[in-house]
């Protein structure tokens, strides 16, 4: 009996690959097992190969794992291109049209099922993936009824027929398996999960919902990979609620609807990736001189230009926190989880209108992208906090004057209003203004004006700033990442541990402005430090150098091939440094 199990599936783009996985793992999750999902899949609508690798446990994972139990192949190329992953006892379950060939270095098994064939037997051979699924089940001793609610979910619609022969399918597939392995086959049975109802969501999703949750009414944005899901959750979701999602034109017009919405007094947002981003610079400044809250999402993948768009790359962190001309506040943050994901989304309204200034929430593909298990939200933690905007009447301003929007307060966060409001009005514009908004190129009022837009992030409240794993006083290596990699560090560290060495772990989630003061105790008492990042340069290594120093103690893990970090990699990487 197994506590966990790898599982993959791979194919040319278009065969439906996603789709197989997608039932194989709700099915799964609705019996109460942990799942991770990774997608590997090329930046086109059709063809170029494909899989899906799904981690199955009874126990909680964040991160795919390193080898592979199961292999389920449409052609030779997934094959070919995977088999390695598998362990010595794996298998592989190909489709018996293309005549599977097995490498001649694996001890893996391989069962040539006619998945095309019995599809078509049945009606058609758009159904070759559930007789893949069924073939799976043999292999798992898994009763193909656990499929019947999916299958009905998913194809019900198309009428009970559809479901019948989808099913049929399934059972098919399942018989040959059983013929192929015969009564004495070694089967990959998993131990029984708890039952427990979870949700099975990707990181996008989740950033949706929470912002749905942080009372978001409005969302302008352009599609780009991997970010549109979030638009496109929101697209179904916010119209019910009396919002609104707009796809307009090109990145520009996004952010500065999403600017303009806010300054109505709407909690409205944007979502991106590295290139939009880029494109969104000029606009970020505009928020941070006019002061106008602005939450905007950026999904890193493999750039630059475009890059690698299907690829996982975190190379986004420089950009986030320099790339607008000139200086303004802004607060950059980043979640590790699902769960955070959703809980900072949300939070990310309330930092916005607080401290009147753009918010970027970093994600990677990984995390954007990969579907995993959830325990239950709890919404009741969600608050919504709308900071200086003033709801109540304002006095009469004498002389006919204007409204003081931008006035020189000691936390640097000025009273702020919505268009319309009787004695509120004020001038707004790109150009250095004074208090009321009308432009000034005077040297004292330049000063007093930047002194109070920075003053304002001075002493960010933020939940958490870095997710902390320190049970030792005084640790041998310090591990520290941020987004996505969580998951395969907290699985690294425990080897590490079971090797004898002392490790801690620092996960930053707040980038900008940077929590120096709560990593330095932790990198003082370590005697190396390991960071671990998706990108060539060392980006997040350069920053914590930049704030915290410690110089001599840092070393730098990086990967920049388009895929996310295994465990083992962390594990044996981190090794070799002592």
């Amino acid at each position: 009996m197994l506590k966990q199990l790898s599982w993959k599936v791979g194919g040319q783009q278009g065969e439906g690959i996603e789709s197989t996985g997608e039932i194989f793992s709700i099915a799964l999750n609705r019996l109460g097992y942990y799942l991770y999902g990774y997608r590997h899949f090329s930046s086109r609508i059709k063809g170029g190969h494909t899989n899906n690798k799904i981690r199955v446990s009874t126990s909680q994972i964040r991160s795919i794992s390193d080898d592979l139990d199961i292999l389920v192949a449409f052609d030779q190329e997934t094959i070919d291109v995977n088999y390695k992953e598998l362990h010595d006892k794996g298998v592989i379950i190909a489709d018996a049209k293309f005549d599977p060939k097995k490498p001649e270095d694996t001890t893996a098994s391989l069962f040539a099922v006619p998945f095309t064939e019995l599809a078509t037997e049945l009606g058609t051979s758009l159904m070759k993936n559930m007789v893949a699924v069924g073939a799976t089940c043999a292999i798992l001793n898994l009763d193909i009824k656990v499929f019947e609610e999916v299958v009905q979910e998913i194809f019900g619609r198309k009428g009970q027929q559809v479901v019948d022969k989808n099913m049929e399918a399934i059972k098919a597939g399942f018989d040959r398996m059983k013929e192929l392995a015969g009564e004495g086959a070694e089967l990959m049975e998993l131990e029984k999960a708890d039952g427990k109802k979870r949700m099975f969501m990707i990181g996008n999703d989740a950033i949706a919902l929470g912002a749905l949750a942080g009372g978001c009414r409005f969302m302008a944005a352009y599609p780009i990979t991997p970010a549109s899901e979030i638009m496109e959750y929101l697209i179904k979701k916010l119209p019910p609620l009396g919002g609104s999602v707009i796809q307009t034109e090109d990145e520009i017009a996004a952010v500065t609807m999403a600017i303009g919405a806010n300054y109505g007094g709407v909690r409205a947002m944007t979502a991106s990736a590295g290139p939009g981003l880029s494109l969104k610079m000029e606009a970020i400044g505009l928020s941070g001189i006019t002061e106008t809250p602005l939450v905007i999402v950026d999904t890193q993948r493999g750039g630059p230009s475009t890059g690698l768009p299907t690829k996982q790359e975190q190379s986004d962190l420089m950009a986030m926190i320099y790339g607008t001309h000139g200086e303004i506040p802004k607060i950059v943050f980043a979640p590790s989880t699902v769960q955070e994901a959703f809980y900072d989304a949300a939070e990310a309204f309330n930092l916005a209108e607080e401290y009147q200034c753009p918010v970027i929430m970093l994600s990677d593909l990984q995390l954007s992208l990969g579907k995993q298990t959830v325990e239950p939200l709890d919404f009741s933690k969600v608050e919504i906090r709308r900071g200086k905007l003033v709801d109540e009447e304002l006095p009469e301003i004498e002389n006919k004057g204007y409204f003081k929007r931008y006035e020189v307060t000691e936390d640097g966060v000025s009273p702020r209003v919505v268009p319309g409001m009787k004695n509120g009005i004020h001038h707004v514009t790109g150009v250095e203004h004074d208090e009321t908004g009308k432009p000034s190129e005077s040297a004292a009022n330049r000063r007093d004006q930047m002194n109070k837009r920075f003053r304002k992030v001075e002493n960010i409240k933020f939940s958490n700033p870095i997710h902390k794993n320190a049970p030792h006083e005084e640790a041998d290596l310090l591990i520290v990442g941020f987004n996505s990699t969580r998951g395969a560090i907290e699985e690294a560290m425990g080897r590490l541990e079971k090797d004898g060495l002392k490790v801690n772990h620092a996960h930053i989630r707040l980038i900008h402005p940077f929590p120096a003061e709560e990593l330095r105790p932790l990198m003082e008492s370590a005697k190396k430090v390991a960071v671990i990042e998706n990108n060539a340069t060392g980006q997040l290594a350069n920053i914590i150098k930049m704030n915290v120093g410690q110089h001599q103690k840092i070393n730098k893990i990086l990967k920049y091939d388009g895929n996310p970090f295994l465990p083992n990699e962390i594990h044996t990487t981190c090794k070799e440094l002592f």
